[in-house]
Order: C-alpha cells, then sequence, then structure tokens
C-alpha cells in the first residue's frame, strides 16, 4: 500500500503570534472568577474568534494539498487555544493524578494558563500517568477508562483541534464517531437510509476485539507522518501515549494502545482507522464489489451491508487479514454475517426459515418489520440489556435517595426518563418509550412504599404522581431519510 508524500508545507506562525500577544495585553483580566459574566462571554467569543481564524487557514492548507505534510503547528497551540479548550471541559469531571478539579484550576486561570503555555512551547511540559477507572458495562463486565490530569486534558484538546482541522479534510464520509458536527444519530440516519435505498440484503456486523488496547503504537506514529511532520506535535502525542496508567499505585506502561477514555484517544483511533480499513474499505468497495456496498463506522463500531452474499464473504475473509497486517483482530463471536433487507424475510420463508435475524448499533436493535400497510419498514428498537442495565443503575439510585421528599425524587427522575428520551425517542421506537417509563414509576413505587408500612399508595396515586413528574412518551427525531435529507442533500 503506498501514500504519496511531497514537500513540506509550513503554516504561518503569525497570526498564532499575535494571538499570543494580545492574551497578555494589560487591559485584560487576569483571572476568570472575577468580573461579570458578560465579560468573561466576551473574553471566551475573542478567543474563539481568534482561534476558529488561525485554524480556519490550517485547514485550507489541508484541503488544497491533500499529500502535504505540516511542518509547523505547534505554535497554533496558543493561550487562546488553551483557554477556549478549558472551558470546554466538563466542570464535574473526575480528577486525575494530580488532584485538580476545574474549579482549583480556574482561580488564577490566566497565569496557570501562560505557565502551561511556555512550558508547552519549550519543551519543558510533562505528561502525567492517567488514572485508571472502571465503569460497568451492559453485559456485567468492566470497561478500563483512563483519566487524565487537568492539563494534560487541556493540551491534549488544543492539540486534538489543531489536528481535526487538517484530519477533517481527509477523512471519509462513512466515518462518523467523535467528528465535529457529526453525532450518533448521524451514524444511525445514514445507516438506515443506506439500507432503505440502496439493496442491501445481508449485513456484516464488525466487531474489533479490544481496538483501543490493541492499536500498534509503530504504525500510529507511521500513519501521523503521512501528514505531520512537526517533530514537537509527534513528540506530545508520544508523551501521552508512554504516560502509563495508574492504578492500586503502581505506574504501568504497555507498549501498545492509546488508553481509551484520553481527550486525544478518539482522534488518534480515527487517524489508525483511517488508514488501516477506511481507506481500504473504500477502494474495495469501488474496485472489488460486484453489487451495492454500505460502510457506517463510528470509532471501533462498524456495519456494512451487501447486496450479494458472496463480496460479503469476500470482503470479511479479506478485512480480517487486512486488520492483521496492523495488529487488530476480529472477536469471532461478536462478527458476524446475517441476512437482511426489504427480501430477507420473503427469501427466508421460501427456504424454510425463521424471520431474519436482528443486528445492534449504538444502542438499538434493528428489526426488518412492516408497516401497517405490509411494506418493508425497518424498525429500530432500544436494546434490551441496555434497558435492563439502566434501569439497574436507576433502582440502585433511588435507593440511596429513598428517603429524599418526592419533589426532589421526582425532579430526579424527570432528568433520567428526559434524558433517556432524547437518545431514544426516534420513530418505531414508542413501545420502548412507554415500556422504559412504565418500568420507572413501578420502581418508583416501590421505593415509596418501602419508606413506610402503613403507606397507601394505590395506583391511581401514583399514576397521578408519574404524570406529574415525569415527561410522556414522544417521539423527538425525525424520520432518518429526512434530516439525511437536509444533512447531505443530493
Amino acid at each position: 500500500m503506498m501514500y504519496g508524500k511531497s514537500d513540506p508545507v509550513i503554516v504561518a506562525a503569525k497570526p498564532a503570534n499575535k494571538a499570543e500577544a494580545s492574551a497578555a495585553e494589560p487591559g485584560e483580566p487576569r483571572t476568570g472568577t472575577k468580573g461579570n459574566a458578560g465579560q468573561q462571554s466576551t473574553r471566551q467569543a475573542q478567543d474563539w474568534e481568534s482561534v476558529s481564524q488561525a485554524l480556519d487557514r490550517i485547514r485550507q492548507v489541508a484541503k488544497a494539498k491533500k499529500k502535504e505534510r505540516f511542518t509547523s503547528l505547534l505554535h497554533h497551540v496558543s493561550v487562546d487555544l488553551l483557554r477556549v479548550s478549558f472551558h470546554a471541559l466538563e466542570r464535574d469531571a473526575a480528577p486525575g493524578v494530580d488532584g485538580l478539579i476545574w474549579q482549583d484550576y480556574e482561580v488564577d486561570l490566566e497565569r496557570n494558563l501562560e505557565d502551561l503555555h511556555r512550558r508547552v512551547q519549550r519543551g519543558a511540559y510533562r505528561a502525567l500517568p492517567s488514572r485508571r477507572q472502571y465503569i460497568p458495562k451492559s453485559d456485567g463486565r468492566q470497561r478500563p477508562i483512563a483519566i487524565c490530569a487537568l492539563e494534560d486534558k487541556i493540551v491534549q484538546r488544543a492539540t486534538a483541534a489543531v489536528l481535526n482541522t487538517i484530519y477533517e479534510e481527509d477523512f471519509l464520509g462513512f466515518s462518523y464517531g467523535f467528528r465535529p458536527k457529526r453525532s450518533q444519530h448521524d451514524a444511525l440516519d445514514a445507516l438506515v437510509v443506506g439500507i432503505n435505498t440502496k439493496k442491501v440484503n445481508w449485513i456484516l456486523e464488525v466487531d474489533i476485539r479490544s481496538f483501543f488496547d490493541e492499536v500498534n503504537r509503530d504504525w500510529l506514529g507511521r500513519f501521523l507522518e503521512h501528514r505531520i511532520a512537526d517533530p514537537r506535535i509527534l513528540h506530545l502525542i508520544q508523551k501521552w501515549l508512554k504516560a502509563g496508567v495508574l492504578e492500586d499505585g503502581i505506574v504501568t506502561d504497555s507498549e501498545k494502545g492509546t488508553g481509551q477514555g484520553t481527550v486525544i484517544s478518539p482522534l488518534l483511533a480515527n487517524i489508525y482507522l483511517h488508514y488501516s480499513f477506511d481507506i481500504w474499505a473504500e477502494r474495495w468497495r469501488r474496485r472489488e464489489a460486484s453489487g451495492d456496498v454500505i460502510i457506517v463506522r463510528y470509532a471501533d463500531d462498524i456495519v456494512i451491508g451487501f447486496e450479494h452474499e458472496t463480496d460479503a464473504r469476500r470482503f470479511w475473509d479479506e478485512m480480517r487479514e487486512r486488520l492483521q497486517k496492523f495488529s487488530l483482530s476480529l472477536h469471532p463471536d461478536k462478527t458476524r454475517l446475517i441476512e437482511f433487507g426489504r427480501f430477507a424475510a420473503a427469501n427466508r420463508k421460501q427456504r424454510g426459515l425463521g424471520k431474519p435475524e436482528t443486528f445492534n448499533f449504538l444502542g438499538f436493535t434493528f428489526v426488518c418489520g412492516k408497516s401497517l400497510r405490509g411494506r418493508f419498514l425497518l424498525k429500530r428498537r432500544s436494546r434490551r440489556d441496555r434497558m435492563k442495565a439502566k434501569l439497574r443503575d436507576v433502582t440502585n439510585e433511588l435507593r440511596r435517595r429513598m428517603h429524599q421528599s418526592i419533589p426532589e425524587q421526582g425532579k430526579w427522575l424527570k432528568q433520567v426518563v428526559t434524558g433517556y428520551f432524547v437518545y431514544h425517542a426516534v420513530p418505531t421506537n414508542s413501545a420502548a418509550l412507554v415500556a422504559f417509563r412504565d418500568e420507572i414509576i413501578a420502581r418508583w413505587r416501590w421505593v415509596l412504599h418501602r419508606r413506610s408500612q402503613k403507606s397507601a399508595l394505590t395506583w391511581t396515586r401514583m399514576k397521578k404522581l408519574a404524570d406529574d413528574w415525569l415527561p410522556k412518551p414522544r417521539i423527538l427525531h425525525p424520520w432518518p431519510n429526512q434530516r439525511f435529507a437536509v444533512k447531505h442533500p443530493r
């Protein structure tokens, strides 16, 4: 496989130098906590305008010169960009090994950022180990997450902003995960529209085994060098990869992986999969396929639709070999090919088989269904295992809140149900929304009963209580073809 490289290009440094100077002008306040909200808002707007202008110049070069390598990028990690990155962080995020939280750093923000900027620019900045934390998965297992120190988050976010301006001009259209102005629902819309408008009869559900833990850092470095020739940026990334993880008082460093949970990790994952999978898959679709092929990738979650089974099986075999070259492997139990699409039910019935199998993607189960008129209707339903896991979490939290007042409980449950509906309220998923709300009501009633043995909370009273606090189930998202047509007009 060959990738062309041309002579280096140097991005002008003047705009960033001006931005850096403006950040230290005497008229600017030196702390982020003093002064009124209007001044802070104005300052953030000025920062964003300065940063966006500098990044736009990089974007224009990346778009015009697809094979150029950027030799000078670190100066774009300015005080303004660090400030924008700081304000983009979650205020209540868990602290890393440094113990610093957002509010602590904000007390003397300007001095902290200027000191951080100086250390980054002269190479004195040192990455700290990430703190290991585990979050439960829907199957009962634990997912390891790396939590960075606060300054590492700031510098990683700023660096990712610079690199994103380049790689957004390179990434392919079927890549959706962790990209600006692209969401999970954009990926879901693309998949539904693809199945409905193309000749899709087979679905290949791809699961890359422990992707974030298995990334080969040597290959990642080579992929980065296709576009990045600034040794200081490459050295920064190596610092983060080699910083290690602190767990039980011991720092360990693996020779592979990107540290799932770090700010820079999603971008590095997209770069790795862009070169190891996306470019190859797009070329295969154009040159090797004998029928229609659709591809949707959200980070390491990949679904591919085929017109012909022979194409699907050839792709599967060649994809396995392709990924092995880059130290990746397919999960043997979770990677599978199923018959799916508008003709799947009829074809399987002719062969004496049952209903078409279903597949999962981004929290939904995809089902071959029928409309009221008997036509093919692709249905999406909330994954049952994920819903059960969510309800378990709600039950445990309700027990902890058992002795709170009903208004306090109701306010919290309203946030839970509203948040669930915001993501899951898609067309064809009404039954799951109703079921989720009903389960929440039942568990709330059980907790209220447990507060007093003399409680006489009838279902009529409980229903009134639920209607007062919990939103009613209703579809919030448009049909996929409507939103897809707006975002991707043909």
